[in-house]
């Protein structure tokens, strides 16, 4: 082109020497304590992914190992020389930038000893199932799934860590409710734990209905409890509670709070809507306070002998209290049985009953700022139970959308992780600081997963376990908005 230069074969010729340096880097890992290893591989026909099983392969030896971290790094070759054109008077000198994967793992089975330049290649599923077949615990399996990055291997939690606070954490859409359905389901086909559930946005209340779609071998084996309604008897709503409920301050409301007390403890409270009717003063304005406040209005009062949600959470013929708070029409009303219920199974703590308490959307039930006195009672005994609930048999599951919504007291108790899509680097940063014990790489991955796909980690699977989650054995609860206005028209 008019005296300028032409570098179409010079640079044909340098792309291919690059793709065939590129190509020809080998997949080759070294150990300098035979626990952790680093590697390289070739960028083409990359099988190797960040949480993937590996076989390492080299001195005789046959080790199991686990990538922790994979990305693209770049190496400048020593100058080569290109050859020149027809009518060029020399060669063409230059560098080429090779490109390939480098990163981290851990031997997860194998001789311990430090190895050099080892060749690398993925595991197949019957290799990785075999070693999680030699590693595993004795307990009851709970079958979540399938492995991510191991086709056709089950993915399997140990049913005994959920004798730690689980914390569940997946933004909308993630799959979260499903997810959250698929573990409650294979606890109550796999264990004799009870389970417990705040369900703010009704999304449990068919956990008592098989599908008919269902796994026949799974749903003969399914056993829930059936629908009761959501009542409360005002005596048996602690002290704290019912202040909190009626807005009382100790100081501030000094003769109605010593007034309210008096009244709890005598043999025969009162009905809410009897004490216009009383003798003393300090009732009657108690009494004027309910009314003021709507609370003998509540559609969760029970009336007479009608049996309380309280009864059925201490039920041993019960395995699982779905505890609809979404069926509730006031936000006072959810906050006052959440705390009556945490409050409750605090209180009888001492009876040591093994139940898994699931709160779910808890940035709601029990948050890290409270919005009234109300909420703050709730989130009091979730902070509690997460301290010291263990001991007595009081396990939690928290699940939400919003970690950072958490209270930290609760958050740091939590021992076992499930995480899903996280679309926020932020929470993701937040997820890693939290949850120190799970490589900060596997983490990561949450941004880039599927719906229904997830990260499990902790006692409930000491080696950290990519998974989708596999079907359920109940019909999912809840109703979704129709979406028929963004069709076109």
């Amino acid at each position: 082109m008019n005296g300028e230069p032409e570098f179409g074969a010079p640079l044909d010729s340098f792309s291919e020497m690059r793709r065939n340096l590129e190509a020809s880097v080998l997949p080759l890992a070294t150990s300098v304590d035979g626990r952790r290893f680093s590697l390289q591989t070739s960028l083409y026909g990359l099988q190797l992914q960040a949480g993937g099983y590996v076989v390492l392969e080299g001195d005789g030896l046959s080790r199991l190992g686990r990538v922790l971290t994979l990305e693209l790094d770049r190496e400048l070759s020593t100058e080569l020389t290109l050859a020149a054109r027809a009518g060029d008077a020399r060669d063409t000198m230059g560098q080429v930038q090779i490109r390939y994967a480098r990163g981290d793992g851990i031997i997860v089975e194998g001789d311990p000893a430090p190895f050099h330049d080892v060749p690398v290649r993925v595991a197949a599923g019957p290799e990785v199932q075999a070693w999680l077949q030699r590693s595993q615990r004795p307990d009851a399996k709970l079958h979540l799934g399938e492995l991510m990055l191991a086709a056709g291997v089950p993915a399997l939690a140990d049913a005994s860590g959920f004798d730690r606070h689980t914390f569940l954490c997946g933004q909308s859409g993630s799959g979260k409710t499903y997810s959250l359905g698929v573990i409650l389901e294979r606890l109550l086909i796999e264990t004799d734990l009870r389970v417990l559930v705040l369900d703010p946005n009704s999304d449990f209340v068919r956990l008592g209905q098989v599908r008919a779609t269902a796994d026949p071998a799974l749903a003969g084996r399914y056993h829930a409890a059936g629908e009761r309604k959501l009542r409360l008897h005002v005596a048996e709503i602690d002290p704290a509670t019912q202040a909190a409920l009626l807005r009382l301050d100790p100081i501030g409301d000094r003769e109605e709070y010593a007034a309210l007390a008096a009244l709890l403890a005598s043999h025969t409270p009162p009905a809410l809507e009897a004490l216009d009717g009383s003798d003393h003063p300090e009732a009657r304005r108690l009494g004027l306070r309910v009314r003021n406040l709507g609370v003998d209005r509540f559609a969760v009062w029970a009336r007479g002998e009608q049996g309380s949600v309280l009864d059925a959470i201490h039920d041993p013929g019960i395995r699982c209290v779905v505890i609809d708070l979404g069926s509730l029409p006031t936000r006072e009303e959810q906050s006052l049985v959440a705390g009556a219920v945490l409050g409750d199974l605090w209180r009888r703590r001492q009876e040591r009953s093994p139940v898994l308490i699931v709160i779910d959307e808890a940035h709601n039930v029990c948050p890290a700022e409270h919005e009234d006195q109300l909420v703050a009672v709730a989130a009091g005994h979730a902070v509690r139970i997460a301290a010291e609930g263990r001991k007595f048999g009081l396990y939690l599951l928290i699940s939400t959308q919003r970690p950072q919504k958490i209270p930290e007291n609760v958050l740091s108790q939590a021992d076992n992780l499930v995480l899903l899509r996280l679309n926020s680097l932020a929470d993701s940063a937040f997820a890693e600081a939290a949850f120190s014990f799970v490589p900060p790489s596997l983490i990561d991955r949450s941004v880039t997963f599927r719906q229904g796909e997830g990260l499990i980690a902790g006692k409930i699977s000491p080696h950290p376990a990519l998974l989708r989650f596999g079907a359920r054995v109940t019909e999912e609860g809840g109703a979704d908005v129709p979406a028929t206005w963004a069709s076109a028209r």
